[in-house]
């Protein structure tokens, strides 16, 4: 008998396929709102519905060298997290006590996003210096896991 992907596994790789679309130059990222084990919603990192984004534009952020993690305001993408929390609310999906799988930890600004959109677990692979997002998701009872990343290759069976 085969192996079988376990859900968080499972979740956390479309995640990483999620993050494929991302427009960002520096990092892509990509988000999936989980509940009852099924998706609600994605998002990945990019700048705003018809705005131009840096792969046209060029990064402001290079182009000021400006650290990760720092002056998040000036950056034209919205996050992996915020776009998945946004694209439940525009589909009428509820997502209060669902997991968010992230293929990277959450900034501060997202984890206030999540507390208040009432998940209660996180689940991500890659983890920033920064890690002001902890104490909030601790405070606010969501419990927070890393986990491996997996085997980002697809097996199939024809």
């Amino acid at each position: 008998m085969e192996n079988r992907l376990g859900w968080d596994e499972y979740f956390i790789k479309m995640a990483f396929l999620v993050a494929e679309r991302s427009t960002c130059l520096r990092r892509h990222v990509g988000a999936i709102i989980v509940k009852e084990n099924r998706v609600i919603s994605t998002g990945y990192n990019g700048a705003g519905s018809g705005i131009e984004d840096c792969r046209v534009i060029g990064c402001i952020r290079d182009e000021l060298k400006i650290e990760s993690g720092k002056n998040q305001e000036i950056c034209r993408a919205i996050h992996a997290e915020q776009n998945a929390i946004i694209h439940a609310a525009l589909q009428g999906g509820n997502i209060s006590g669902s997991t968010l799988y992230c293929t990277h930890s959450p900034c501060i600004i997202c984890a206030k996003m999540i507390v208040n959109a009432k998940i209660k677990r996180v689940v991500c692979c890659h983890t920033y210096s920064e890690e002001a997002f902890i104490n909030i998701l601790k405070e606010a009872q969501i419990k927070f896991e890393t986990i491996k990343e997996p085997n980002l290759n697809i097996s199939k069976k024809i």
